[in-house]
């Protein structure tokens, strides 16, 4: 089992910056990869950022490119999504997701997830 709080949403104004972390409830070297999805009212959920705990190597979708950044810290069982020159199309519940081996497959975990409104 990995429990996953998030934290760090809130209101920001177009063009503002805010940090998610997401805290994993075990070390994340047991952890294959994490990935930050949101979702926004009436639409699926979507990937955001994912990174892959042993090698560093991170995935962004192209709405966010270059914005958004990704990263661990391992030390603290922690993932942070950087989100800066934020839209109005931004504004979603932000979860933490994290696929551990399970068997020969993945397990995956989510966060209970973090609103994040854009607005002036």
């Amino acid at each position: 089992q990995v429990q996953l709080v998030e934290s760090g949403g809130g209101l920001v104004q177009p063009g503002g910056s805010l940090r998610l972390s997401c805290a994993a409830s075990r070390s994340l070297n047991s952890i294959y990869d994490m990935a930050w999805y949101r979702q926004a009212p009436g639409k699926q959920r979507e990937l955001v950022a994912s990174i892959i705990i042993t090698s560093g190597r991170t995935n962004y979708a192209d709405s966010v490119k270059g914005r958004f950044t990704i990263s661990s810290d391992n030390a603290k069982n922690t993932v942070y999504l950087q989100m800066n020159s934020l839209k109005p199309e931004d504004m979603a519940v932000y979860y933490c997701n994290a696929r551990a081996h399970y068997g020969l497959g993945f397990q995956d975990y989510w966060g209970q997830g973090t609103q994040v409104t854009v607005s002036s």
